[in-house]
């Protein structure tokens, strides 16, 4: 997923996932009761090694905990693209948060990354 200045403008829940619909990611994936991510459109489960997180945005409410969320961007060795979305916190689903750790494979893209400084000569 490629980050732009809309990406750095979502404010809102809401506003990332309408954004990563368009980018493809419309697949809402769930934890099975298997502890698998699964993926309602192919009725198929996948084991966090055939699944790469390319991108997470957290989101804290201003007032209320209960909107403490965080959303992964995924995409499945099978070619799935699609979002998972969980509570942090005390509202954390176990599943999803287990899960989440046995996932290898999780970047996090930042839309300005802070350039290295130059080394300096003496």
């Amino acid at each position: 997923m490629q980050t732009n200045s809309k990406t750095d403008n979502m404010q809102t829940l809401s506003e990332c996932i309408n954004k990563l619909v368009m980018d493809g990611y419309d697949v809402d994936f769930k934890i099975d009761e298997k502890g698998k991510l699964y993926s309602p459109r192919k009725e198929k489960s996948y084991s966090p090694e055939k699944v790469h997180i390319v991108n997470f945005f957290r989101f804290e409410g201003a007032s209320d905990p209960d909107e403490n969320a965080i959303l992964y961007a995924i995409e499945t060795d099978g070619g799935e693209k699609g979002t998972l979305t969980d509570a942090y916190g005390a509202y954390a689903d176990a599943k999803v948060s287990k899960f989440i750790q046995m996932v290898e494979d999780i970047s996090k893209k930042t839309p300005n990354p802070i350039p290295k400084p130059d080394p300096v000569m003496h």
